[in-house]
């Protein structure tokens, strides 16, 4: 039987390896780290979002971009009147996620195998090309991809170029991942295929409102045998 497609690309983050939950236990920390110097009624956790919407044109997507909008919100919300010391403490803890070890997920060796059996695999994510590149060489995933894309923004024009650079008809390429906004509708759009798997924490930049109809597994080791089905 002859294959549907001739590419399989994966999302990185949250499809390959856990990245939403340690954003969201900093979050969680961030709060209660900064509250004690913030007037009451502020709502740190929404200063925070509200503040990395606005850097997105500025700083884009990654922990760097998220550790900035840290600081800002921090200061803002304060008044100005947040101890150096926490301000450090700030800066420790994006650190600290810069160089945390990458955590796959259940089954993602076995289905990279699987799947470059029968198809081109790539590797299209998007955020810091510093951090990006780190995790994919320190997964231990890198030999599994023909192509590794580490791209600013997953949009109708970034995929058009991936697609007509990897010589393949929108058709006869599939896209994996867990965020409908960056790996399923953009791709769609093109005429190619999206798989959605999706992953317990989604960042509310991410949320979008649609009418698809999606292809979606429970678990990313379905992938294989949807992809024979």
């Amino acid at each position: 039987m002859t294959a549907r497609f001739d590419v399989v690309a994966f999302d990185a983050d949250d499809t390959l390896w856990h990245s939403e939950d340690s954003f969201h236990a900093t979050e969680r920390w961030f709060v209660e780290a900064v509250a004690p110097f913030a007037p009451a009624g502020v709502d740190l956790s929404a200063a925070l979002r509200a503040t990395e919407q606005a850097h997105l044109p500025i700083s884009g997507y990654g922990v760097k971009a998220f550790t900035l909008s840290m600081v800002t919100a921090a200061v803002a919300a304060t008044n100005a009147a947040l101890p150096a010391a926490v301000l450090g403490q700030l800066v420790e803890r994006g650190l600290a996620m810069l160089t945390e070890t990458v955590r796959l997920l259940p089954d993602v060796p076995q289905v990279l195998e699987d799947v470059g059996r029968d198809y081109r695999v790539v590797l299209v994510t998007k955020g810091d090309l510093v951090h990006q590149t780190r995790k994919v060489r320190t997964s231990g995933l890198e030999h599994h991809f023909e192509v590794i894309e580490v791209v600013l923004e997953k949009d109708v024009e970034t995929y058009a170029r991936i697609i007509g650079h990897l010589g393949v008809d929108p058709a006869r390429f599939c896209m994996v991942g867990n965020s409908v906004r960056s790996d399923v509708l953009p791709v769609l759009e093109l005429g190619g295929h999206a798989v959605h798997v999706p992953y317990p924490y989604l960042w509310e930049h991410e949320h979008v409102d649609h009418d698809e109809e999606l292809d979606e597994l429970t678990a990313l080791a379905e992938l294989p045998a949807r992809l024979r089905a």
